[in-house]
């Protein structure tokens, strides 16, 4: 059996050079899902309609947005938002403290429906020098995300496109629940692709006996779209040991990484579901520490 798969990942696909979206026929999505084993998930991908072969983009897009809007309910439950900015302010005074030019461009990776980056800009405190942005390959979860800005009047924008091939490239680069999606050398490419970046702070699940049990109950108790239920649990199967992830970092040869709030106990593994991978600069690494204060303890050694 192949690797698990995510269906949102196999029903859009953008051309990585010029964005430009693609084609995707509906018989290669349930072929390959079909020989990972996921015979639900092929079978709602058969449902879907499509013209000669091709899956409609339209339905694409509203199937994803629908479930982007019921996962958000992870992010809102585990408060992603505080988590994020209990790493995030130490990492900012870090760069202040060590004469990093202002405005800092604070970037999230994958950000679908904006949720981390407007709950930063909603809680503000940040700083009037720190510009929060998110960006996603996807255009209808991004033009969703400017319009939930608007309606909020938050300080904050939203782009479609490669985070990495952005005009001014970030300070520090966000991610929640996207590690997962990059195995292997790809995995190894997306820290490298920040090994300029002053830090970055990527969160995703905490593999364990229990990830992927709690996964299914959360997503059967909380969820109603068959893609968020579907796609929610293979996350948390595909997540990655902290080993794994750091080992991947290191090879970039980037920032100094730790990781913040990786199981070291059975009890751990149960109050602390999500961990961070973290990155800084060598040279911003002490001040980044003083910064953390207490906080520290939970960081993991930084090499």
């Amino acid at each position: 059996m192949s690797a698990l798969l995510e269906i949102s990942d196999l029903i859009v696909d953008c051309d990585p050079e010029t964005g430009e979206r693609r084609d995707v026929l509906r018989a290669e999505v349930v072929a390959r899902l079909r020989a990972s084993g996921q015979h639900r998930a092929a079978r709602l991908v058969l449902r879907w309609p499509a013209t000669d072969g091709v899956l409609d983009r339209a339905h694409c897009d509203v199937v994803l947005l629908r479930a982007h809007v019921e996962m958000q309910r992870l992010s809102e439950e585990f408060l992603q938002g505080d988590r994020m900015r209990l790493l995030l302010e130490p990492m900012l005074a870090a760069l202040r403290a060590g004469g990093v030019r202002a405005p800092y461009r604070v970037l999230d990776i994958g950000c679908g429906l904006g949720y981390v980056v407007r709950a930063l800009a909603a809680s503000g405190g940040l700083g009037r020098d720190v510009e929060l942005l998110g960006c996603d390959l996807n255009r209808a979860l991004v033009d969703r995300a400017e319009a939930l800005a608007r309606e909020e009047r938050l300080d904050c924008r939203f782009v479609r496109g490669d985070a990495f091939r952005l005009e001014a490239p970030a300070h520090i680069y966000l991610s929640s629940n996207a590690l997962h999606h990059f195995h292997g050398a790809a995995l190894t490419q997306f820290f490298a692709q920040q090994r300029s970046a002053c830090g970055f702070l990527h969160y995703d699940v905490q593999p364990s006996p229990f990830s992927a049990l709690g996964a299914w109950l959360f997503h059967r108790s909380r969820m109603r779209k068959p893609l968020a239920r579907l796609d929610g649990c293979v996350s948390a199967a595909r997540a990655h040991a902290a080993a794994t992830l750091l080992a991947a970092a290191r090879r970039a040869d980037g920032p100094l990484v730790g990781t913040f709030d990786a199981a070291r106990s059975f009890l751990s593994v149960i109050l602390r579901p999500m961990q961070c991978v973290v990155g800084v600069q060598r040279e911003l690494a002490p001040a980044f520490l003083r910064e953390l204060g207490p906080l520290a303890r939970r960081l993991g050694e930084l090499a």
